[in-house]
């Protein structure tokens, strides 16, 4: 953990008087009101040298208008952690449900996103988020995640190891350029005003896959939440068809059994994740129920 009263002094010019929030995961992420009145969000995460191209993808968002927090400072190395510092943008709220109507909604903000996206040049963010891994180099299913991988993995469902097998085979397989865009996807990074998207959050997890991947992912996890899920299947279809109605563009038939493969693997990690953990069987409850249906949509 830095020390956030010099950082701040340093980098912001005015040290911190309040902390409005703080939280840790992957990253700790803290709200600060400094003395001059302002109040910012001071992000520090683990430098894996992908900080860089995450924070000048998002501060080109900023510039050109698209609803996310603006940085305030570049990215800085501070004892192996990247840290930086954005807006502070309070407010709005989750738009819950997984409906074909609410998938539509945020496929919508997804196929904005990805369609500034694509006029960006920026260093491609690697390695991908560990939850759209699937193309990593380590030996195993699953990418090297020394924490999980100490664990005993014979608890994680057989179900979900074949799943995974044969979603990632499938990916692997796929002979389609790698774009970047937002891999976490979730409601929970999403907030809505009036109706209309306010913010997105999180642009730590860009990451440099096919678009229909991207895409795939997306309509599996757009309306997780805390514990995160796998949406309906007419729901990620839903939102697979609004999001090529709204690029403009129907996926050839090898990306649209890529956008299903990929549909999978973010809710694969989470469940092997809750077998790990003992915590309640959401995403393997899911992929249970839909697996067989999404791997035939894949041709997996």
């Amino acid at each position: 953990m830095i020390r956030l009263s010099p950082w701040c002094t340093a980098h912001l010019g005015a040290e911190p008087v309040e902390v409005l929030f703080e939280r840790r995961s992957l990253s700790t992420v803290s709200g600060l009101r400094l003395a001059d009145g302002q109040d910012v969000v001071v992000k520090a995460r683990e430098d894996d040298g992908r900080a860089e191209s995450c924070v000048a993808a998002q501060a080109w968002l900023a510039e050109r208008g698209f609803p996310c927090p603006r940085p305030l400072t570049p990215v800085t190395i501070v004892d192996g952690l990247a840290v930086h510092a954005e807006e502070f943008r309070p407010g709005g709220e989750v738009l819950p449900g997984d409906s074909p109507d609410v998938a539509g909604r945020y496929a919508e903000v997804f196929a904005r996103l990805q369609a500034e996206l694509a006029t960006l040049v920026v260093t491609p963010p690697l390695p991908n988020p560990r939850w759209v891994r699937w193309d990593h180099r380590d030996p195993g299913l699953w990418p090297a995640i020394g924490f999980l991988d100490e664990q005993d993995q014979s608890v994680v469902p057989a179900y979900v190891v074949e799943t995974a097998t044969r979603a990632r085979k499938r990916l692997l397989a796929a002979d389609l350029p790698c774009v970047l865009g937002h891999a976490d996807f979730e409601a929970q990074n999403l907030r809505w005003h009036d109706g209309g998207i306010g913010a997105v959050h999180d642009w730590d997890s860009l990451a440099w896959q096919p678009e229909a991947a991207l895409a795939g992912a997306a309509c599996g996890a757009f309306a997780s939440v805390s514990p995160p899920t796998l949406a309906p299947i007419g729901s990620s279809a839903a939102f697979l068809a609004a999001y090529q109605d709204l690029r403009g563009r129907r996926f050839t038939e090898e990306e649209r059994e890529i956008a299903w493969a990929a549909s999978l693997w973010p809710a694969l990690h989470n469940a092997r994740w809750e077998a790990l953990h003992g915590d309640r069987p959401v995403c393997s409850d899911a992929i249970r129920a839909q697996a067989a249906d999404r791997l035939r949509r894949a041709n997996a």
